[in-house]
């Protein structure tokens, strides 16, 4: 079976992505047993999951931010600020 490795939650964007590349490039170079093929896919997919996740949250940062009157931009507020 494929190595768990670190805890996806608590890894940086950076490290899933890469953890991500890996993880493609050992299923296309097709030298891994269906089994470890399978694990491999479905820790592939929670990386994903946790890249997109990550991206999702610094595009709500950026919506955040707030313009001053001359339509540059002028600060942040909170992303949950109501």
């Amino acid at each position: 079976m494929a190595e768990d490795g670190p805890d996806i939650s608590a890894m940086s964007f950076e490290e899933a992505l890469k953890s991500l590349e890996d993880t493609v490039r050992r299923l296309e170079g097709g030298d891994v047993p269906l089994d470890e093929s399978i694990a491999l896919y479905e820790r592939g997919e929670a990386l994903r999951r946790h890249c997109q996740a990550r991206l999702d949250a610094a595009q709500e940062r950026i919506e955040k931010i707030v313009a001053g009157p001359d339509g540059k931009p002028s600060g942040t507020a909170p992303f949950d600020a109501g």
